[in-house]
This record gives structure tokens, sequence and C-alpha cells, in this order.
């Protein structure tokens, strides 16, 4: 299994490790990584892969099929220079990785600004939606936004911590999303807390403080179905 640096500090920029396996497509598996693998609404990690022949950019990071290892995509002719046992060094796009951070946890801030059912959401590079499942509209984009920049304000820290799928199961109410299920298989699942806020799995990667968010503002109110409105919000900066 590939070693998910990411989980242990999502504020890790490079890294070294070891090739265990090249795909036809120029995909690179490796030991370990510091790049998220696409997956939960966030998008995978790009950046540069560096070796003694050079290096090669990593146009997206995805999960095996067994979601057992990460796979660094990098393009057929490049990786046909790799083989399994050579040393490489993996660096982050990490500016985009910090706003895809800022997002995520500005989102689930979000889920507890509109406390409704989540049916989806997205992650861009500045920019991100939930979907709710909200019976009526009404909603109020200036109201949001002032209740949104009030809790990243709190300055509040952001924590990881585990569970077991049994403590998960026991303890329904704490998955939020109705589309996207929090990652499981490994026996574990892993919770993210917004000090005094917010408390829901996930397995992405988060600011240690609300504060690093940033301003925010919501930028539309869509609606999407009967009982769906989708809410988009956008890093001021």
């Amino acid at each position: 299994m590939t070693e998910l640096l990411f989980r242990d500090d999502a504020y890790a920029k490079t890294c070294q490790a070891k090739v265990v396996g090249v795909t036809p497509e120029g995909g690179i598996v490796l030991d370990r990584t510091v790049c998220y693998a696409q997956g939960g609404g966030q998008p995978g990690d790009v950046g540069l892969l560096r070796h003694s022949g050079g290096e090669a950019a990593i146009a997206n990071t995805v999960y095996s099929a067994d979601r057992t290892q990460i796979v660094h995509l990098i393009g057929a002719e490049a990786a046909a220079g790799l083989s399994p046992g050579d040393s490489v060094e993996v660096a982050l796009d990490w500016e985009r990785r910090l706003k895809r951070m800022r997002v995520h946890t500005a989102l689930h801030l979000l889920s507890v600004v509109l406390p409704y059912p989540v049916t989806g959401g997205a992650i861009g590079d500045g920019d991100g939606r939930l979907d709710f499942d909200i019976p009526d509209g009404g909603l109020d984009k200036g109201e949001l936004t002032d209740k949104m920049n009030a809790l990243i304000a709190r300055d509040a820290a952001v924590t990881e911590s585990w569970i077991t799928d049994e403590e998960l199961d026991a303890n329904p109410s704490l998955v939020k999303t109705m589309s996207v299920k929090p990652p499981r298989g490994s026996g574990r699942v892993r919770l993210v807390a917004i000090e005094g806020i917010d408390l829901q799995p996930c397995g992405g990667t988060h600011v240690r403080r609300t504060g690093e968010i940033g301003t925010v503002t919501i930028t539309d109110i869509e609606k999407k179905g009967k009982q769906n409105r989708r809410v988009r919000l956008s890093l001021v900066d």
C-alpha cells in the first residue's frame, strides 16, 4: 500500500519515495507520497516527479483500481524512463493545493451554516460548491457570507482523529453527505473536527485553523431541482 503522507501532514510539500510500479498509461506507483489522490469531490494533486534522469509533470493523482495504491500520472513517454526500485522526489504544486485546502475547510463550515443533508460537492482552485437537500428557497447570499466569515474569524483549530467502522455505524448522524460516503475499508474512519463548530468524517486535506481560509464570499445560489440548492463560494483573494 502507498503510505499517505498527506494524512499525517497536509503541509508537507515534498517527499522522497521509491517506484513500486509503472502502468501502461504512464502512471507511477510509489511507496509513499504527499500527493492527494482524486476523490470525495477534491481533485488529485499536480506537481513534479524528479528523478536521476530529469523531471516530469504530474498531471493528476488517482487511486489504483483496488484503492490500495496511489498512481501519479506523468504520461507514457515520461514513465518509460522509470522502473521499480528507482528513487524519486515528489514536489507538490503547493499554491494550488493550499487553495484547495482552504476551500475544503470552508465547505465544512458551509455545512454548518446550512445544516441540511449534502447531496453533492466539488472543490476547485479557489472556489467550491455544495448541493443541499433544502425544501424551499429564501437563501440570501449576503447573509450566508456574513455567517461564513464570522465562523472563519473564530480562528478555530482544525484537527483529525480516527474511529472504527463500528463506531461510525453507531453514530450515523456524523455523516452529512448523502452521495459521497466516508472512505472505509481499513477498519477505521478519519474524522475532521473544527473546534467548537463541526465534526464529520473526511479523507481530504484541510488547513490547521479556520483563520487560514481568509475571507470568502457566497457567489451564487442555484436551484437544481425541487428540493436541491447549489451554493457556491469563493476565496476573496
